[in-house]
């Protein structure tokens, strides 16, 4: 690993078609969160670079091909793009895991899902009709109702899935017409930056892409209030995301919000009746907790498993939590990688013990662990943990951790159930384990969450819509309600013959 003295700081602000450094000068290095060493080091935009580069996208789309570019063209271009990321999913995949400290093969699949966002969105548009006809009651009047691209769109990205959540921005957005400033995360901004490389490589127009790397308390705010960007796309958490809505509100632009989940996975007794279902019910609780170590904004974080098996399935859940194999992402074998920093290290240990101090039983993990040749010391690694006997006033059931930590709940009626799933201000998603199909539809029919799993959890579709009720965010990602996201609709009316009205005298 090179020390940070060795490293060349890069031009990662992209405006109007130039790759460009800091206008202060100003560079932040990346670190690898399986040792705490840098191993990049990119631009650190402000305000300046911000404006630089919204009225590159301004300029792009009133003056610009793009947004007249027929859908077809579009939709090639989505295509290209699609099979440039097939080519480098080694690389990609690779570089992923390096910044956010997954694994490759979480970041192989990563890749694979933005390669599958930029395919379904160029088909969407391509098979669409070019407008909706509206009966106006008179063949001398032509009504119809068309779509067209919103303007300057502003991206502002998370941590924990860098490139897959700037892909359901950036597909739907360009597939539209739309141009855009994108803002990765400051700590995790390398794929982004490959995949406006990628664009530019595709043949995107000068302009239509532009991406500053910098923080949220300067490139993040300008995108949120800046008067020349029409709609602020941000996924990330709760209070930041409150505060890019009231940024907006001046200016009046569509804001659309992904923000937490505090998510709920519901475990029937019948759904373990058999030595089958219970293997695969406390497997898939292990996927729903722990993958990407927690640090998914749809985790199943709450479990909320019936009385008559709790213990036996706690018991399975934590022993093979402890068997997690932890280390450097990049690393043969590696079941588990980093937190992302030790900022995220700290929260997550402060809600461990808190909720120890309210009475939870710790049944696994809930410390670091010991340092060996995948877990350098200095990496910000923490055991998978496993809380019992949690109750809905403690904070680690409340709020939302974004860590390997899972709490466990108790319930004995399906009335209790939801009741357990649906006492959360957040509405993000949320699993359902039965045997019984129609206790399943009952279940997920008055849960109040964006996505229900039933017998599943994780998996999610290009064509279905993704969001959230309550503090989970306001719009939809993915399917045509992403795409809709990325448009305003316009009403054209034409009168075939028209005659005078005669409402004045004169």
């Amino acid at each position: 690993m090179a020390e940070s003295t060795e490293l060349q700081a890069r031009e990662t602000i992209h405006a109007g078609g130039e790759w460009r450094g800091a206008i202060s000068g100003g560079t932040r290095e990346i670190l690898d969160p399986a040792d705490a060493l840098p191993f990049a080091v990119v631009a650190e935009g402000d305000e300046k670079d911000t404006d630089l580069a919204i009225a590159a996208a301004r300029r792009a789309f009133d003056e610009g091909p793009w947004p007249h570019t027929p859908v077809t063209e579009r939709a090639a271009l989505l295509r290209r793009v699609a099979d440039l990321l097939v080519r480098d999913r080694e690389k990609l995949g690779r570089l992923e895991a390096q910044d956010a400290g997954k694994t490759v093969e979480e970041g192989r699949v990563d890749i694979d899902c933005v390669a599958d966002a930029f395919r379904y969105f160029a088909d969407l548009v391509a098979g669409e009709a070019p407008g909706r006809v509206v009966d106006a009651g008179s063949t001398e009047i032509h009504s119809v109702v068309v779509h067209e691209p919103i303007g300057v769109c502003a991206m502002i990205t998370p941590w924990n899935y860098p490139l897959l959540q700037a892909s359901w921005k950036i597909a739907p957005a360009l597939a539209a017409g739309n141009t855009f400033v994108i803002k990765p995360s400051e700590i995790t901004p390398m794929t982004t930056i490959a995949v406006i490389e990628l664009l530019v490589e595709a043949g995107l127009p000068t302009g239509v892409a532009n991406i500053v790397t910098g923080p949220g308390h300067s490139v993040g705010a300008r995108l949120s209030e800046h008067p020349d960007v029409d709609l602020v796309s941000f996924t990330g958490g709760l209070i930041s995301g409150t505060k890019v809505a009231q940024a907006a509100a001046p200016t009046v632009k569509k804001v659309a919000l992904e923000l937490g989940g505090k998510n709920p996975n519901v475990v029937f007794a019948d759904a373990c009746a058999t030595e089958e279902g219970f293997d695969t019910a406390v497997d898939q609780a292990l996927n729903a907790a722990f993958i990407h170590s927690g640090q998914v904004c749809s985790a199943g974080a709450r479990l909320i498993v019936e009385e008559s098996v709790r213990d036996r399935f706690v018991t399975e859940l934590a022993r093979r939590a402890e068997k997690i194999r932890l280390g450097r992402g990049t690393e043969d074998g590696v079941e588990c990688g980093p937190l992302v920093s030790e900022q995220q290290r700290a929260k997550v240990e402060m809600y461990v013990e808190s909720a120890l101090k309210e009475g939870a039983v710790l049944r696994s993990g809930g410390k670091r662990p010991e340092p060996s040749a995948q877990r350098p010391e200095n990496g910000y690694f923490y055991e998978p943990t496993v809380l019992d006997h949690c109750h809905r006033e403690m904070r680690v059931v409340r709020e939302e951790v974004f860590g390997p930590v899972v709490t466990v709940e108790t319930f004995r009626t399906e009335d209790e159930a939801v009741a357990l799933a649906n006492d959360t201000e957040y509405g993000l998603a949320g699993g359902v384990w039965t045997a019984d199909a129609g206790r399943a539809r009952r279940v997920a029919g008055r849960l109040r969450h964006g996505t229900i799993w039933i017998n599943d959890f994780h998996p999610y579709l290009p064509q279905a819509e993704w969001g959230g009720f309550g503090k989970s965010g306001v719009g939809r990602e993915l399917g045509p309600a992403g795409l809709a996201e990325y448009r305003e609709t316009k009403h054209v009316y034409q009168n075939l013959a028209p005659k005078p009205v005669r409402w004045f005298a004169g």
